[in-house]
């Protein structure tokens, strides 16, 4: 099968296929279910193969078939993936969840972990040390709509709270203040996100129809 064919199969594979995802405007049908079936399979048996040639294998390969005596220690390190995965596994186990919570715990906790550093290290520290050398420049305007946007989203998930006289819990009203403008500041950043992810959606459905338009009138025109 020479190239051309298989681009030509590919070209029509992914037409039909744009249509089945298509006929979900008109109803809920086994078209479209059979299309969605098709792209969770593809993405699962790429995402396995992805796992197995670039995880499993060089694990495999680094801590058992090119260890040698000096290197036990990379043989025990080696193995702890393997006991988090049978960690997980026991979760399937409706009598041996709580040994697999041991598991989910570590991994939970390690990216816990790993995320915060991240998040304080290099998001927080950066916006700190830009809004800084930005305050004595021309842009003192967006340095300063950064940094009371930064302080009060930041404020706006504190849940420091007097009881009030009904027993009831009550953030101080300054504190209230506050986190009124960071909720301001919170609900134009989601809104531009979701603006952002609007036009990126928009470009790529125009991207596909177009690419689908000219597929089918090359072939209607040869």
């Amino acid at each position: 099968m020479t190239l051309e064919n298989v681009d030509l199969i590919a070209g029509w594979a992914a037409l039909v296929l744009t249509l089945m995802i298509f006929s979900y405007v008109l109803a809920d049908n086994f078209l479209y279910r059979i299309a969605v079936h098709i792209l969770i399979g593809t993405a699962a048996a790429t995402v396995a193969i992805t796992i197995i040639e670039g995880v499993i294998i060089p694990w495999v390969n680094r801590t058992v078939v090119e260890a040698d005596t000096d290197e036990a220690g990379a043989i025990i390190v080696g193995i702890i993936p393997l006991i988090l995965g049978l960690l997980l596994f026991l979760k399937s186990n409706g009598l041996l969840t709580s040994i697999g919570n041991i598991g989910s715990a570590l991994l939970i906790g390690a990216g816990v972990g790993v995320a915060l550093v991240g998040v304080v290290s290099v998001t927080l520290f950066a916006v700190i040390t830009e809004a800084g050398e930005s305050v004595n420049d021309s842009n003192a305007l967006d340095a300063t709509i950064l940094i009371v946007g930064t302080i009060t989203t930041l404020l706006y998930f504190q849940y420091i709270s007097l009881r009030s006289r009904d027993g009831m819990p009550r953030r101080p009203l300054p504190l209230q203040l506050v986190a009124l403008v960071g909720e301001g500041f919170i609900a134009v950043t989601f809104g531009a996100l979701y603006a952002g992810a609007i036009l990126t959606s928009l470009t790529v459905f125009g991207g596909v129809v177009q690419d689908q338009l000219i597929f089918l009138l090359e072939q209607l025109g040869g």
